[in-house]
C-alpha cells in the first residue's frame, strides 16, 4: 500500500492510566485513510504504520478515535527524549500505511 502522509500536530498526553502520548491526525488526512480499500482486521480498527519524527523511524500502529472522528499515533516515551519535544509542542510526523 506505502501510501505516505506528511503532517504537524500536536503532541498531547492521554487523560487514563499510564503515560501515554499522542498526536492526533488531520481531519482529512483521517478521512483519507478511512477511504482507501483494505482487508478487514480483527480488533477495534487499528492499522500498522511506519513514522518518521525528526531523525527517529519507528514501527507502530494508529487507532481510531470516537471523539474526534480521527486516527491517533502514539509516539512513545523513547521518540519523544531522543528528538527533544513533549506534550504541547507541534511536531512534524511523516506516517506511511504499512497495510
Amino acid at each position: 500500500m506505502d501510501q505516505t502522509y506528511t503532517f504537524a500536530a500536536e503532541l498531547w498526553p492521554h487523560d487514563g492510566e499510564g503515560s501515554w502520548t499522542f498526536v492526533t491526525l488531520p481531519a482529512d488526512v483521517s478521512a483519507d485513510i478511512k477511504e482507501l480499500p483494505r482487508p478487514r482486521r480483527p480488533g477495534f480498527g487499528s492499522l500498522r504504520v511506519k513514522v518518521r519524527l525528526g531523525r527517529t523511524s519507528w514501527s507502530t500502529s494508529i487507532f481510531p478515535e470516537a471523539a474526534s472522528g480521527c486516527y491517533v499515533l502514539p509516539v512513545k516515551k523513547a521518540v519523544r527524549t531522543a528528538e527533544r519535544v513533549d506534550h504541547g509542542d507541534v511536531v512534524e510526523v511523516e506516517l506511511t500505511l504499512a497495510e
